[in-house]
């Protein structure tokens, strides 16, 4: 199989599992969306559930990304922290937003062994460690569980926006903000 075929299955697998589910979208779908024979797929692919995983393995770096600010932007790590609910704001208001893609498969799934709900909690791990690390520049007392909190923060937003199907009109923000005033001493805040 060429590269543009696994290429394109993945993309396509990727957009379809996030606008309408993993559950809801069947192979003949996916495939006729791709462009591709279910053969080729299963040449590809030894599974739905392979297809699923490495779905999320090779677009999950771009949607994480997309959350942090440039390294080498002039903020400080609270703004840094707030960045990334900033753009959670940004997306959760705009057409087409589903919630967090991560969430999304491993609920679907129901299943945390399954080898797309490792692949969602690695990628859901790296914004953890993200705010931790951030946290502890802060001089956060326990930056471990900040980092904790300011995930669940984030995933409960996500699914807020989805819920309601529009934005969060700053809530999340303030509420991270408020997390971090709480948290980390107003005095040691940079």
């Amino acid at each position: 199989m060429t590269s543009p075929t696994r290429e394109r299955l993945l993309r396509a697998a990727a957009d379809l599992f996030y606008a309408e589910g993993v559950g809801a979208v069947g192979v003949e779908r996916l495939c006729q969306t791709a462009g591709v024979s279910k053969r080729s797929m299963y040449q590809l692919f030894a599974t739905k559930d392979d297809l699923v995983a490495e779905a999320l393995r090779v677009h999950g770096p771009g949607v994480v990304a997309h959350y942090f600010p440039p390294e080498d932007a002039d903020l400080t790590p609270r703004e840094r922290i707030l960045h990334v609910f900033g753009v959670l704001e940004d997306q959760a208001g705009a057409p087409g937003f589903h919630g967090c893609p991560f969430a999304n498969t491993t609920i679907e799934l129901h299943d945390a062994s399954h080898q797309a709900s490792r692949v969602a909690w690695e990628f859901k791990l790296q914004l953890e460690v993200y705010f931790q690390r951030q946290a502890a520049l802060l001089g956060a007392p326990d930056p471990r569980q900040l980092g904790t909190q300011l995930l669940m923060l984030f995933d409960g937003a996500s699914v807020r926006a989805v819920m309601r199907g529009g934005g969060l009109d700053g809530v999340a923000t303030r509420t991270a903000e408020m997390l971090l005033d709480v948290t980390v001493s107003r005095q040691s805040l940079p």
